[in-house]
């Protein structure tokens, strides 16, 4: 067996339950456990920020990941780097929010609060996903760097935002978006490039939408059980439902539990 990079979605992939009731199959465990002991390379992959995603890292005794939609990246536990969106794109989104009325926050470091220059967000959205803190009148210019942008607004009208079009973005709630990179797999090359290791021993595990991005043709691409019917599409092989044994069955399905011997 040939020492394999596995790179492993949250949600729905490793954990269980959904977004909002999470809980990891003892399946899970012992599969993650069989992988680190038979050689292999473990990561995970989210749209999470890093600092919103390192708890998630103790649960599953991963110390590798790519983080913030392939923004950032950790290697044995020590964060190497997370890259900030386009400055001059994101003060053109705002100015274009702030002549339309439509409220919005940022994301200025790693941590799990957005920066808001006034309450109008937070009485849109009512959000408790992250903490909004209020710094009056704040601007996107007056940060070193700017990671995600939160946009208030209801499902269909961030078509109003022409700046939109040039950003990536994904949305998980009905009242706002998230601005914020969606390229996992350019954050899963950016690891393989700095371990020099070839792309073509990269295997991926999502279920979602937004791992669609890492579903490509350099590596080999599983889906969920319980995927969506585009990431099915994509995948060079389907396993069983998380919540049955998913996991596990992918790796005997692939004999990655046998030592690696290369």
């Amino acid at each position: 067996m040939k020492r394999k990079y596995l790179f492993f979605d949250i949600d729905g992939t490793l954990a269980a339950g959904g977004y909002e009731y999470t809980y990891v199959p003892e399946s899970m465990k012992l599969a993650l456990q069989k992988l680190a002991e038979a050689g292999h390379f473990l990561s995970i992959a989210t749209g999470r920020s890093n600092g919103m995603a390192l708890e998630f890292m103790d649960v599953f005794g991963i110390r590798n990941m790519v983080s913030d939609g392939g923004n950032g990246l950790t290697l044995d536990g020590k964060l190497l780097g997370i890259e900030p969106l386009p400055m001059d794109l994101v003060v053109d989104l705002i100015d274009e929010c702030n002549a339309k009325n439509i409220p919005w926050g940022l994301v200025v470091d790693d941590s799990p609060r957005r920066m808001c220059p006034g309450s109008s967000f937070l009485e849109f959205t009512q959000d408790t996903y992250m903490e909004s803190v209020i710094v009056d009148g704040c601007q996107p210019e007056q940060f070193d760097g700017v990671f995600k942008v939160n946009i208030g607004c209801m499902t269909g009208e961030e078509q109003k935002l022409e700046t939109l079009k040039k950003l990536p973005w994904a949305r998980f709630h009905d009242d706002y978006l998230f601005v914020e990179p969606t390229d996992k797999a350019r954050g899963i090359k950016r690891m393989m490039d700095y371990l020099g290791a070839p792309y073509e021993d990269v295997m991926v595990f999502g279920d979602a939408m937004n791992d669609l991005s890492m579903f490509i043709d350099d590596w080999t691409c599983i889906a969920m059980g319980n995927a969506c019917p585009e990431l099915k599409a994509k995948a060079d092989y389907v396993t069983a439902d998380v919540e049955a044994d998913g996991i596990y069955k992918a790796c005997e399905h692939f004999g990655l539990f046998e030592p690696v011997t290369e």
